[in-house]
């Protein structure tokens, strides 16, 4: 339903989950209507419970007065121990909680967040070279099987 592209060219992303998140009505028909933006947003961690912050779904346009706040903090659903692991890396380590995917997996709505440590410019300038060049490469190929 919604992609954080964004999140791979700021951020150089690890370990994985699937978090499940507490929703109104109408920030579910919203959703499942592909009314979300991902591109701001982030986790984190207070008293062992996991939030998504900065989040934007958009009012449902046939909520009326039970509409939602579009930018409002979402509680995630996750394991105790995968909580624990997401503090310790945020407190510990100074990384990040970086949604990537919003996703409808079994008639319920899903967020996918990685662990995710800054890219500096001079990074993210390789990583847009070797895509380059892995496109040039490509390229060539399809030009060589043609002839």
């Amino acid at each position: 339903m919604s992609d954080n592209r964004s999140a791979g060219h700021n951020y150089l992303l690890s370990d994985r989950y699937e978090a499940g998140m507490v929703l109104t009505g109408t920030e579910v028909k919203a959703a499942k209507g592909g009314k979300v933006q991902l591109k701001e947003s982030y986790a984190e961690v207070i008293e062992n419970e996991a939030w998504l912050v900065n989040a934007h779904i958009s009012e449902y346009s046939h909520g009326n007065l039970m509409n939602h706040a579009p930018a409002r903090r979402r509680k995630l659903l996750l394991h105790r121990s995968e909580i624990e692991k997401l503090r310790v890396e945020t407190r510990e380590k100074g990384l990040t909680i970086v949604p990537t995917k919003l996703y409808l997996k079994g008639g319920r709505i899903k967020v996918e967040i990685a662990i995710g440590k800054g890219k500096k410019f001079h990074d993210k300038r390789e990583a847009s070279k070797a895509k380059e060049m892995q496109a040039d490469a490509k390229a060539e190929m399809a030009r060589r099987s043609r002839q």
